[in-house]
């Protein structure tokens, strides 16, 4: 990961355009590709970013001090430096990946047994299936035989859809797998979260705990 601080404004141009004034900055470059600006007042919310996969180039010459962050969509990220602070780079290795609560594990234990609740014919391949970047909750397949990745939350969110978004990146480079589709499966799911998942070709399940422990009807509302 390369960590820039830097005095730098940031345009956007693409299916619309943004401006952020110069002002200091944080700048992530991830090593999945990703670019991202951060203030010091939002949290972890990035002002702007660009995900993967897409391309850095630093300018030379008479562009030297701006980068363009350019996606496969052709939409671009400008960020012009007026002064750099602090530039460093760090290898921070394979991530362990998150721990689950004990909701969230069991969700995935219950589903796991009962994986044909997503539809028939379904069948599992196998839980915590382990990619590059982490563990995919359930990867299975349905009665096509085509390979389904299943993201499971307590409490969907937006992260949780960008999470399974680069599992699904990952997993569709492999031949033997691809085409995957992802299904985001949780308790609760954000209207926001439902919007994205589903442009991104994501079916978004709720998941019943009580159900699937066959306390009630066993029924998953899929949207």
């Amino acid at each position: 990961m390369r960590l820039v601080i830097a005095r730098c404004s940031v345009d956007y141009a693409g299916r619309l355009t943004a401006h952020l004034p110069s002002a200091p900055r944080l700048i992530l470059v991830k090593a999945d590709g990703s670019v991202s600006i951060h203030a010091d007042d939002r949290a972890y919310k990035p002002l702007n970013w660009m995900s993967p996969p897409c391309t850095l180039k630093e300018g030379n010459g008479d562009e030297a001090g701006v980068w363009t962050v350019v996606n496969k969509a052709g939409e671009k990220l400008i960020i012009t430096m007026e002064e750099v602070l602090h530039d460093s780079s760090h290898e921070l290795g394979v991530d362990p990946g998150l721990i689950k609560d004990g909701v969230e594990a069991h969700l995935q234990e219950l589903l796991a047994d009962r994986i044909e609740t997503l539809g028939e014919g379904y069948t599992l391949i196998r839980r915590e299936y382990m990619t590059a970047i982490g563990p995919v909750d359930i990867l299975c397949r349905d009665a096509s035989g085509a390979t389904v990745a299943v993201e499971i939350k307590r409490r969907g969110e937006i992260d949780g859809v960008e999470q399974l978004t680069r599992y699904l990146e990952l997993l569709n480079r492999d031949p033997h797998l691809a085409p995957v589709r992802g299904v985001f499966a949780a308790q609760e799911i954000k209207p926001q979260a439902k919007v994205l998942a589903t442009d991104r070709g994501m079916d978004c399940v709720v998941l019943d705990y009580d159900a699937l422990r066959g306390i009630e009807d066993d029924k998953l509302r899929l949207f």
